[in-house]
């Protein structure tokens, strides 16, 4: 028997849902929204927007990891930087043309979330994604709407020969209507809860799938845009892509079930609340770590610390995705220096007040990062 997807639905694209069941969640999600800005903006200014270039890195990356694109987090922090006018210390040029496409949409539609989305603007978010290949040609559709010449747009998994269909688009001919319509709906006040309006602008608009390739992407940085304007700030703070890669699964499972469900979309309401829900909880973890490595550096420079590269490099490192303890052969591993020179390094930053060695010795002596006394 063949599947009924939402859009072919008499009643589509009028979704309905449950208020009372998410109510609770709603209300929650809305705190903890209120809060994280609240605790934000006792911050400095330049605070912020070290937090806002740690959250953009991190929803760059997320959101094409999601889709198996794996991008250079230093080349991605480099460009949004460079985007943002932000002058990072230590921050080195990064050129990768496949790293600047992506970039250029995540913050046009996070730093320019008030300009209305357009036709026009989707499709240079589109060509963004994929450098190189702006025109249309047979083989693949840049900067428009796909054209079906290869058959139905379908999402499918599984060996070749042997697919499994999860899902399938509307046709060619519905996409300029369908398009007008969401667009239409996207600018309008018809849905005037900001965070009701990102979960269904994200189910939206991937339910179309316009584009031959990127529609997650695209939905995503849609989603953040919405966010945006429900933050009323370019600063942002948390990142929707950062937990939807933790339950990539899920988030597949439940696309898939509301897409060949009825237009009552409940649970997806919640599922996308509560991992948003989820997302706010770990920005905590995301932008604490930002400003207390911007803190560090900051109290380094007052207290006119001399370093070296290697002390420089090896302590950005413990800011960031440093795994494990830090011990002289990991020194030596991450600067290529010798054993002693290694020792001595450490030994100065001990001296300085820097780092500290732990309590366990010998063999197994580790270090860790001190925090410099204010004055």
């Amino acid at each position: 028997m063949a599947r009924t997807y939402i859009h072919e639905l008499a009643e589509w694209p009028r979704f309905s849902w449950d208020s009372g069941a998410i109510a609770p969640l709603l209300s929650e999600v809305r705190l903890r929204q209120g809060l994280l800005l609240g605790r934000m903006k006792s911050y400095g200014f330049a605070s912020q927007w070290t937090a806002t270039l740690k959250v953009l890195t991190e929803e760059t990356i997320k959101s094409s990891a999601i889709e198996g694109v794996v991008l250079d987090p230093e080349s991605v922090r480099s460009s949004i930087a460079k985007k943002l006018g932000l002058d990072v210390a230590g921050l080195k040029a990064h050129k990768d043309r496949s790293v600047e496409g992506v970039v250029e949409m995540m913050v046009d539609a996070t730093q320019r979330f008030e300009v209305p989305l357009t036709k026009e603007r989707l499709f240079d978010w589109h060509a963004h994604l994929f450098p190189g290949v702006r025109r249309t040609t047979d083989k693949f559709r840049v900067g428009a709407w796909r054209d079906d010449s290869q058959g139905s747009m379908q999402v499918i998994s599984g060996p070749i020969g042997r697919p499994k269909v999860h899902y399938v688009a509307p046709a060619v001919n519905r996409l300029d209507a369908e398009m007008e319509r969401f667009l239409g709906w996207f600018e309008s006040n018809k849905q005037n809860d900001p965070l009701l309006k990102t979960a269904i602008a994200h189910l939206w608009f991937v339910t179309i799938h316009p584009f031959e390739d990127g529609n997650g992407r695209i939905a995503r940085a849609i989603a953040e845009m919405c966010l945006a304007r429900s933050d009323g700030s370019a600063q942002r703070f948390y990142s929707m892509s950062s937990q939807i890669l933790e339950e990539r699964r899920s988030y597949y499972e439940i696309l898939e079930k509301t897409q060949s469900g009825s237009l009552d979309i409940t649970e997806w309401l919640t599922w996308f609340l509560e991992c948003l829900h989820r997302a706010i909880e770990q920005s905590n973890r995301i932008t604490s770590s930002a400003l207390e490595k911007e803190a560090f550096w900051l109290n380094v420079k007052k207290k006119n610390v001399a370093l070296n590269p290697r002390q420089k490099k090896v302590l950005n490192k413990l800011f960031s995705a440093f795994e494990g303890k830090l011990t002289r052969a990991k020194w030596m591993k991450l600067t290529k220096a010798s054993s002693r020179t290694a020792l001595r390094d450490i030994e100065d930053l001990i001296d300085l007040g820097v780092l500290e060695q732990e309590e366990a010795g010998g063999r197994s002596t580790s270090y860790r990062l001190k925090k410099l006394a204010r004055e």
